[in-house]
């Protein structure tokens, strides 16, 4: 059996930066524990199985994270996800995500001079820790490969998720929908630029609308393109 696999590097213009991520395209479903093998040989932070829905599918015991809910033109697609639906379209050389604005509440005081403040998202399970303004920049000297001054982004970020076996994030999208909600509200804006500052980097153009959600854009880039034999 093959499948088609392709390795996509997300939020970035160019190879070798930003969210590395495998897509492996089924006419069907994988068999039990074949989907944690591809993904285990993929080695990469994410690795998404997309194939379409049917009529009779039960997603609740699906392993496939991401599956076509519908027919859908070239711009514009709809996923049925274990988190839920996620509507994705295409905005010329971009591609825009469309995720719920998560709120991070306040948290107790912890005492430490360069942590300004810290907040939680019960929602998503997400700690923020906000470092004080006067705690040391990210070298900007890494970041002058990138096409926006560094002056031009509004905030920056890491994630670590450690519990789940992930010892720091390239690019993480998803964490946006909650920096996305604190900042929008921090800095008065409903449009920022964000940089994420792992060893890749990765940048991330946010728009904070008004029906609770936010759309989040970047650019991707096509690195590898094969097939899986199993």
């Amino acid at each position: 059996m093959k499948i088609s696999v392709f390795t996509i590097d997300a939020f970035t213009d160019e190879p070798f930066r930003g969210n590395p991520a495998a897509v492996c395209l089924l006419e069907d479903e994988l068999e039990e524990g074949w989907h944690q093998k591809i993904a285990t040989e993929m080695n990469l932070s994410e690795t998404a199985f997309i194939r379409k829905l049917h009529p009779n599918d039960d997603f609740t015991k699906n392993n496939v994270f991401l599956i076509f809910k519908t027919e859908n033109t070239n711009s514009s697609l709809t996923f049925v996800t274990l988190s839920g639906e996620l509507f994705a379209r295409q905005a010329k050389d971009h591609i825009i995500l469309d995720f719920p604005l998560y709120v991070a509440y306040p948290q107790a005081a912890v005492g430490n001079r360069n942590v300004q403040d810290v907040r939680y998202s019960p929602d998503t399970k997400k700690f923020l820790v906000r470092l004080s303004d006067t705690y040391e920049r990210p070298d900007l000297e890494k970041l002058k490969g990138w096409k926006a001054s560094a002056n031009h982004y509004d905030f920056y970020s890491r994630y670590f998720a450690p519990w789940v076996g992930v010892s720091e994030d390239p690019v993480t999208g998803s964490a946006h929908a909650v920096l996305s909600s604190y900042w929008s509200q921090q800095l008065g804006k409903k449009e920022m630029c964000a940089f994420q500052c792992s060893s890749r980097g990765g940048e991330l153009k946010i728009f904070v609308r008004g029906d609770g959600r936010v759309d989040i854009k970047g650019q991707a880039v096509l690195v590898l393109e094969g097939s899986l034999t199993i």
